[in-house]
């Protein structure tokens, strides 16, 4: 293990603790090492300890609970408001616990909490199998599944990431660790799926891999519309999609097109309104299935094809680099209502740059058959998870992108169910926002926080309080 030379002594005995790397203020090393994915954080850790196992967590998690230093988990740093890292905290981060083995036998898959998506779709995906996750490959495990793990595109056919996590191994804050499921811990377990990092610190996970496509082919891609269509389409698509087998799944947003191959040249920059298919099903029953969303209305682009899998969720991942100006705001929406529809095509005729963008991922099928109480994350009545992001490469539109999002939110709020996905929320939204998100899963979230975490450790999060 590894430090650098001419800092402070307090953290000398973490140092000799560690069999990974200690990064402190004046490393070479620390001004990259505290950069997230969201470019308009930056925050300034004490120190960054680039944990090899969970023996250098539970040391990481000793050190700051005995000295009351603030601790931050950073996992792919995809987080929202960039809590992967906070001022003047010990930050554990995942960088160097990468590792994912798949069993052949079950489909189940064991996952280090620094991978990324990619990195599990690349182990499972040749074989057949996906788990259902986000749709950036470069997002990362810990925190989308914690939060709940909103897919877009498995989520109808087998649930959330939530409903396919069969076990967690966690650090909690009095220093031991357990392994989490349905037989071991299950209190915990309820909690991890949904309540995010407030129970403790995730050192692997088991997942139940799905068969998915034909040999992790399916057919997926976008379907682009001109802005000017977006009521015509989002009338047409709250209707459909709830009624589509569930192999069938479609997120519906509003864009712009990028002046870049594979869209034609005549189209770069033009506003959009975007959805983006994937059917996961038999490959004799694709045409059925995809006629209708490719011969719906008059698009602009068809861009429906056969491909992996992964090809699909890391679709995204060049046009979202690490280091973009993010400003977010999200809800719950129960249905897409004529109310919002005008909301949607008033805001998305202003996109202020070429990055921002709005999404709605649908949560029915599988997802919404799950009792809402049967896991922290609550929000099962059969929707659509939303989010509005302002994004830019310049720091100097960071004005113009987080008071379009601010306004287009505070407009369509009064249509949604209430609380948000808690992956997509900013760090400063406040304790209400937080219980919405949470329903009435937010009083059983503090009991069981009373139990693991008592003195709040882990605060760095949309956090749940023992004493509420």
């Amino acid at each position: 293990m590894t430090t650098d030379t001419g800092t402070t002594t307090a953290f000398n005995e973490l140092v000799q603790s560690l069999r990974g790397q200690l990064i402190l203020p004046d490393h070479p090393e620390h001004d990259t090492a505290r950069r997230v994915y969201n470019g308009m954080i930056d925050r300034h850790p004490a120190a960054i300890a680039r944990c090899r196992d969970a023996t250098d967590v539970r040391a990481c998690v000793e050190f700051a609970r005995d000295r009351s230093i603030e601790l931050a988990i950073r996992g792919g740093a995809h987080n929202a408001g960039g809590l992967g890292v906070w001022d003047d905290a010990l930050v554990i981060d995942f960088s160097d616990m990468r590792s994912v083995a798949l069993t052949p036998g079950d489909g189940t898959v064991r996952v280090d909490p620094g991978c990324t998506w990619a990195d599990v779709d690349h182990a499972t995906v040749p074989f057949g199998l996906a788990v259902p996750a986000g749709f950036v490959g470069s997002t990362g495990v810990s925190g989308l599944t914690l939060g709940g793990g909103v897919s877009g595109y498995l989520d109808r056919r087998y649930g959330l990431t939530v409903d396919n996590l069969v076990s967690a191994d966690v650090v909690l804050a009095d220093g031991s660790f357990v392994t989490a499921s349905e037989s071991s811990h299950p209190d915990l377990f309820w909690a991890l799926r949904g309540g995010g990092g407030n129970f403790g610190v995730v050192t692997s996970f088991t997942f139940r891999s799905r068969p998915i496509g034909e040999n992790g082919i399916i057919y997926g891609g976008p379907v682009l519309y001109d802005i000017d269509d977006t009521a015509e389409v989002m009338r047409w698509y709250r209707e459909f999609q709830p009624a589509q087998p569930e192999d069938l799944s479609g997120w519906i947003g509003l864009g712009t097109i990028p002046p870049a191959p594979p869209f034609p040249e005549s189209l770069w920059g033009r506003k959009t309104c975007l959805i983006v298919w994937c059917y996961s099903g038999p490959h004799d029953r694709a045409d059925e299935a995809l006629e209708p969303v490719r011969s719906f209305g008059s698009p602009l682009v068809v861009g429906i094809q056969a491909m992996p899998y992964s090809a699909l969720t890391t679709a995204f991942d060049a046009l979202y680099p690490a280091g973009l100006q993010w400003y977010w705001r999200a809800d719950f929406f129960n249905e897409i209502t004529d109310e919002a529809i005008e909301i949607h095509r008033a805001f998305g005729e202003r996109l202020p740059t070429g990055h921002s963008t709005m999404h709605l991922y649908p949560i029915d099928g599988a997802a919404a058959r799950v009792p809402s109480d049967a896991t922290a994350f609550a929000y099962r009545d059969g929707g659509w998870a939303g989010v509005i992001v302002g994004v830019d490469p310049d720091p100097a539109n960071r004005a113009a992108i987080t008071s379009w999002t601010k306004d287009y939110w505070q407009a369509l709020h009064p249509t949604s169910a209430g609380g948000a996905y808690v992956n997509f929320m900013m760090e400063d939204e406040g304790q209400d926002r937080v219980k919405a998100s949470y329903r009435d899963n937010y009083a059983r979230l503090a009991q069981v926080k009373r139990r693991y975490d008592p003195h709040n450790l882990f605060h760095v999060n949309q956090n749940i309080r023992s004493g509420d």
